[in-house]
């Protein structure tokens, strides 16, 4: 199954560990899909991409979560693995 669409079954902790744990396999098996593959580079994706959220949320026609979800975390996490 696909990061993408493993986000949308993240209802609890244990999603997100499972998420994560998928996540952490997929850059050992295909760093180079990565924008950011080095733990600098993700860590600085994560916080951009955090900070320009809102608007991510807006342009998909969302309410931008002003608390955040268990699923929530695993589409950050996803977004610095992609963002620029």
């Amino acid at each position: 199954m696909e990061l993408h669409e493993l986000i949308r079954g993240i209802q609890s902790k244990s999603d997100l560990v499972a998420f994560i744990e998928a996540l952490a396999e997929d850059l050992r098996s295909h760093p180079d899909d990565w924008e950011n593959h080095t733990l600098d580079r993700y860590v600085e994706a994560l916080a951009s991409w955090l900070a320009a959220s809102d608007g991510a949320y807006r342009n998909q026609g969302l309410e931008p979560p002003t608390a955040p979800s268990w699923k929530n975390v695993g589409e950050m996490l996803y977004a610095a693995k992609i963002y620029e």
